[in-house]
């Protein structure tokens, strides 16, 4: 797992880009992005487009539908999971609700988290995980979907390693990673969900977000 982490702070590095000024501090955005040449003003000019995250459908622990448009005008931090996990995902969790206690009375910022044995984690299970955690209300949604498209979303747009393993206790693998994404649904940070120290930062970091300006980035 550590290995895995590691790897994928590697890739992540070439494809951060960060930007500051002397006033106010702002997030790197990271993911894939392509140079597209726009014509403004009769002038061909080159633009930014950087990844975002795609358009999903998922159940949360209320059974209520959840989509990419649940989310609009949100900044919101995704995580993988299940809830039999014997490994990671409780430390992960006992840490993401001090982001939870920090922002669940914040109107414009969420929780998502993906289970990846949706066979296992029906509606019910992730209400009774819900409850022994002490989440309610909903700025904490526990998503249960299709299992290729949790793991397409996983891999290929959060770029979380996620995947069934039967040869690992509780059968499954995946990243401890905590994914901040900004309300334009681009990647602004990622964080090691199972240490403390990189749970502070995120928290940290999307007031960063929450108070940030127009960057003068593409949008």
């Amino acid at each position: 797992m550590k290995k895995l982490i590691g790897l994928a702070l590697i890739a992540l590095a070439f494809t951060a880009c960060k930007f500051n000024n002397a006033d106010k501090p702002k997030l790197p955005i990271m993911g894939n992005r392509d140079a597209v040449t726009k014509t403004i003003n009769g002038k061909e000019v080159v633009d930014t487009v950087y990844q975002t995250i795609p358009d999903f459908k998922f159940v949360n622990q209320y059974g209520d539908t959840i989509t990419q448009k649940s989310l609009k005008g949100d900044i919101y931090v995704a995580d993988f999971f299940f809830t039999t996990c014997p490994s990671i995902c409780p430390i992960m969790h006992r840490n993401m609700l001090n982001v939870y206690k920090e922002f669940k009375n914040m109107p414009d910022f969420k929780i998502i988290s993906h289970t990846i044995d949706p066979k296992h984690d029906s509606v019910a299970v992730m209400k009774k995980y819900a409850d022994k955690l002490g989440i309610s209300g909903n700025s904490w949604w526990l998503l249960q979907g299709n299992k290729e498209q949790t793991y397409d979303l996983g891999q290929k747009s959060y770029l979380v390693a996620v995947k069934q393993d039967d040869g690992t206790p509780g059968g499954y693998v995946h990243q401890g990673w905590f994914v901040l994404v900004d309300k334009q649904k681009r990647i602004r940070g990622y964080y090691d969900g199972t240490d403390e120290k990189q749970v502070a930062k995120l928290i940290e970091d999307i007031k960063i977000l929450r108070t940030e300006v127009n960057t003068g980035i593409a949008q």
